[in-house]
Order: C-alpha cells, then structure tokens, then sequence
C-alpha cells in the first residue's frame, strides 16, 4: 500500500501562497472536476449546473478524496443562453459532458440589434450562481463565478457557424455583440463586488474554447476577441479584484502573444491546453501561476501508466514555471475517466512534484 509523503503546508495554505507569490512544499492538485465530482458522491451529472448546494458538497467531497486545490466552482454552463433568454439543454446522455444551447437566440442580424442587456441580479441561472458564491464565502473559499470568454458567449447566442461567417461578412454585426457581451460580464462582476465585502476574494474563472485556433484565425482573435476581453479584465481588476482564472482551451500557440497583453492580476491563473506546450506557456506568462495539461482523452481512456508517465512530463517541466504552478488536466476532467486514473495524477504529484 503506497503511502504519501507528509504535507508541509494545507491546501488552503498552498493556494494562499501561491496567490502571494510565496513559496510552497509541492504543487497542488487543481482537479477541474464539474460533472465528474456529481457522480463521484453518487448525483446525476447534471447536478452540477442545476443545485449549488449539492454542487457545493460533490466538490467538498471529490476535493477530500483527493486532496484538491483550494478552488472550487459553479457554473450552470452555456454561459449567456438563458440569460439572454433562450434555453439549454442539460448533460443527460452517457457521453454528454455539458450544457448545450437547445436553439441560437440570434437567428437573424435584425434579432442582434434588439438584443438586450440583462438584470444580472436576476437573469437566467446567475441566481444559482450566486448562490454558490455565498457557500463559498461562507466556507472560506475563493469567491467565484463563470465570467465565459467574450467569443464563447457569442457562439452560445448565435451558432458556431453564423459567427465565423459573419466575422468575415458583417463584422460590425459580431462587434455589436462583443460589446454586449463584454457589458455583460462587466455586469456581473460589479454586482458580485458590489454583494460581497471584500473583492480581492473574488476569483472569476474565464473559459475560452471559442477563441482557439481550430476554431478563428489569429486575426479574427485580435478583431474580435482581445480588445473586449482585455477591457473586461481591466474592469475587474479595477473594481478591486486581484486575480482573475482564464483557461486557454485548445490550441491557442498562434493567440499566447495577445493573452499576454491582457491583464489578469497579480498574479494571474492562466491554465493551458493539452495542446500548448508548458515550457512554451511560461514563456509567456511567467509571472503568473500556470495550470495544466494532462490530456483529458489519456484520462478517461489511457491506462494508469500513461497517465502517470504524462503527469511525470508536465510536473517537470511546470516546477521550473517562476510563477508557480498546479497539475491538472488540459481542460475539464472526464465525467467518467477511471477514479483510478485521477488517483495516479495525485501520486505522480507525490512522487515528483515536492520542491527540495
């Protein structure tokens, strides 16, 4: 029975550390476990985006199993759909992972511009959210909500495909809703500065798979993405929060240089996919705490040994990160990867990633 070496510091400690650029004992395990931590305490996967409470006690749960960074989070997912009014559709299937929109909202360039912002205090699932956030604050965690990136939420309101064509049709089209979206999320970050007495608790927790390189241009990126996000994260930080959580999904190697234009605290969280390269992202972000990437397909598939051998790979290469650094996988954990094959992230993490 292998046995694990005595922890110097707590998560909680750890993670405290890192965010003020202190030294700790070894990396952390940040495990980003949406619907894989419901069916680890036994709730259907679709609990994750519909009860904060039970949300809120599958990431306690799955956190003690195995030791998880002292970061957790709530999102009801398809982020924008039913705040603007339409509807998703929840992961019910045996291979279904998230939320889905059930229709594009934007079905025509006349349905953009009487688009509406919404009352964040009340729209859609951002109560629910909320929610979350209070347990949070209460339990001392990091206070947290999904801000979504500015190009995902577009795709949520009109399809993947009318974007990219209008991006290279009607420009001004998607601009109008860049800008919605951007007042969106500056939106909500206000009200959750405004709810909660102190922002430098708040964490916001940025995913942006729409932006990758498989899916725009490098170009299309700077047009439409950079400026608006990068407005929004200096909102942010301006309104007193310290550290913003942006997750590069996919391939972005073409976009790292105009991530790194944008501010994202000091420090920041910048987590990286599969795809990126983690000597290429600390490049690039070396200021800044770096998360990542074990590939999620060799988790929910590979055998444990591969599993090991990957996260040996990306333990090495992120402990020599100046910023810090956290093991996980390249994007979210597979609902259904083997409790195994996790496990075997968190012994790699004893065997190799204590700082001497």
């Amino acid at each position: 029975m292998p046995s694990f070496r005595q922890d110097g510091l707590t998560e909680k400690e750890r993670f405290e550390a890192l965010l003020n650029r202190q030294p700790v004992d070894r990396i952390p395990f940040y495990m980003w476990e949406f619907s894989f931590a419901a069916l680890t305490v036994g709730y259907p996967k679709a609990t994750t985006f519909t009860d904060p409470a039970k949300s809120f006690k599958a990431f306690r749960g799955t956190h003690e199993m195995y030791d998880g960074w002292h970061y957790i989070y709530f999102t009801p997912g398809a982020i924008g759909v039913r705040e603007f009014g339409g509807e998703a559709k929840l992961p019910t299937g045996e291979y279904a992972q998230a939320v889905s929109p059930s229709k594009s909202i934007v079905q025509s360039e006349e349905d953009v511009w009487n688009l509406k912002l919404p009352d964040v205090k009340t729209a859609g699932m951002i109560p629910l959210v909320m929610e979350f956030a209070k347990l949070q604050e209460a339990h001392g965690f990091p206070i947290t909500f999904s801000s979504g990136s500015i190009l995902k939420v577009v795709q949520n309101l009109t399809g993947a495909e009318t974007m990219c064509r209008w991006m290279m049709k009607k420009p001004k089209v998607i601009h109008r809703l860049c800008r919605l979206v951007a007042d969106f999320h500056i939106a909500i970050a206000q009200y959750w500065v405004d709810t909660f007495d102190h922002p430098e608790q708040i964490i916001p927790l940025t995913a942006a798979p729409t932006e990758s390189n498989q899916m725009i241009s490098p170009k299309h990126f700077r047009e439409f993405s950079l400026p608006y996000q990068k407005e929004v994260y200096e909102r942010m930080l301006a309104m007193g929060v310290r550290h913003i959580n942006t997750h590069i999904c996919g391939d972005q190697n073409l976009n790292l240089s105009y991530w790194a234009e944008m501010p994202l605290g000091n420090p920041g969280i910048i987590s990286v996919g599969h795809e990126v390269d983690l000597e290429t992202a600390s490049k690039f972000f070396p200021d800044h705490i770096l998360v990542g990437n074990v590939e999620p397909a060799v988790i929910q598939t590979g055998t444990p040994e591969q599993v090991y051998e990957l996260c040996k790979v990306c333990i090495e290469k992120g402990k020599k990160h100046p910023g810090g650094f956290a093991l996980a996988p390249g994007c979210e954990l597979p609902p259904v990867a083997p409790p195994y094959n996790v496990w075997t992230m968190r012994k790699a993490i004893n065997d190799f990633g204590w700082y001497e």
